[in-house]
């Protein structure tokens, strides 16, 4: 399948209107036809409205042409995935309960993309309450292939060049994983920087907002966007000026054998274009921390989904119900001991992280598994998740069957514009 590498990214679609060689409704007729050409094949889209699209550009453009200061996103297609409240489009959150149902007012990160002029082009297609039943997505590298989740909608919308930037959700790896198998940048930001108002809730203590594009430039210019502060693009800092931790983590052998080639392929990529590389550890106390993010998921889906438990069961998945029952059954003193265990964990992770920049560890375990009725394993995001630190996945690998292996890198609380100035280095490294 034509992926979206001739596809304009953010950053260049913001210019090009600026500088007045394009108008907004160009650019969503160029987004349109991409979507007609490849929606029956990858069924990326939930909902698609192609009239509501161009009323949005054309606003842009009559803004654009009164000489109002454009915001950051003018012009530039977005994706929102289906849990984020839109005003003007439904949102089903993957589930029959809400097939239909239509919120009375946008997500707030939503509401603050269209402020800054982003072009809502529709509701990407979600796992189920962005847990793990999946929808009907494919893998644009190759359909007969999960594109990852729960953003995976989202993910394959963005690597087929349907939109430049698409908004997503992480709560265990919904975001990191989905961008490793379909070959994008994604940013998890640090937990709570950005607003989930209007965003169903699933687990409070994980759910991060977050977003994929195919540049680390388009990652910061949303950063910009949501958080109000003025974008410049990247400082590119040479290789050997980069300080990263490589960590294959207590979670190292559940990679397969495509991904650990890709992974020390990558590792020689980086000591060729002379970044400095330390090996580091994880501590031994903190090899429980993938089964403490789940014991939390568990507890806290149990209450949010509470309503759904008690007047919809027989609509949910059977994944998801054994889910909610898990957390029922969980004792509040172990929810509150996992909790303490995770803020011991963040304290050994910065104690880890002092030396460096950033930590280099797996995305996922290898390249997408064959098949749409599952969406792979979110291991390595876990432990990264639960501690609420700010992640990048960093395409330009690929697998033994040219399926796409990414990079994941770990960065300091706050700092997401560090990492992603990392995470344009290491793509210039590796891809």
């Amino acid at each position: 399948m034509k992926l979206g590498l001739d596809a304009p990214d953010a950053v260049s679609i913001r210019t090009a209107l600026l500088e007045g060689r394009l108008r907004a409704e160009d650019v969503a007729r160029a987004a349109m036809e991409r979507i007609a050409a490849l929606e029956p094949r990858l069924r990326a889209w939930e909902v698609f409205d192609p009239a509501l699209a161009l009323a949005q550009a054309r606003g842009v453009d009559r803004r654009m042409a009164a000489n109002e200061v454009p915001g950051l996103l003018a012009g530039v297609p977005l994706a929102v995935k289906d849990i984020f409240d839109t005003a003007d489009l439904p949102t089903g959150h993957g589930s029959p309960i809400y097939r239909g149902h239509r919120p009375g007012a946008d997500a707030q990160a939503v509401a603050a993309a269209r402020a800054a002029g982003a072009v809502v082009m529709g509701k990407t297609v979600t796992t189920e309450f962005a847990y793990f039943t999946p929808g009907p997505t494919a893998n644009p590298w190759n359909p007969h292939h999960t594109p990852g989740g729960s953003s995976s909608g989202s993910a394959a919308a963005v690597a087929s060049g349907m939109v430049p930037l698409a908004f997503g959700s992480q709560t265990a790896g919904s975001l990191i994983r989905p961008a490793s198998y379909c070959g994008v940048f994604a940013l998890k930001p640090t937990h709570g920087a950005f607003s989930l108002a209007g965003v169903k809730p699933f687990a409070p203590s994980l759910d991060t907002l977050g977003w994929l594009a195919r540049t680390a430039d388009d990652l910061e210019l949303m950063r910009c966007a949501l958080a109000g502060q003025p974008w410049a693009a990247l400082e590119r800092r040479p290789p050997r000026a980069l300080r990263l931790g490589v960590c294959r983590t207590h979670e190292g052998p559940a990679l397969d054998a495509g991904g650990l080639e890709a992974w020390n392929r990558g590792l020689a990529r980086l000591e060729a274009a002379g970044v400095p590389l330390r090996r580091l550890d994880m501590p031994p106390d903190l090899a429980g921390l993938v089964q403490v993010q789940k014991t939390v998921m568990a507890w806290e889906a149990a209450r949010s989904l509470a309503p759904q438990w008690r007047a919809h069961r027989p609509q949910l998945s059977r994944p998801l119900a054994e889910l909610i029952q898990a957390g029922l059954d969980t004792p509040d003193s172990r929810y509150e001991e996992a909790l303490a265990q995770a803020a011991r964990g963040r304290q050994a992770v910065a104690l880890l992280m002092r030396d460096v920049d950033a930590l280099l560890v797996p995305a996922a375990s290898g390249e997408a598994p064959r098949g749409l009725a599952a969406t792979g394993d979110p291991v390595f995001s876990r432990v990264w998740t639960l501690l609420g630190l700010p992640c990048a996945n960093v395409p330009g690998l690929l697998g033994p069957t040219g399926l796409p292996v990414g990079l994941q890198l770990v960065g300091h609380r706050d700092q997401e514009r560090a990492l992603l100035e990392a995470a344009a280095c290491v793509h210039g490294a590796i891809a």
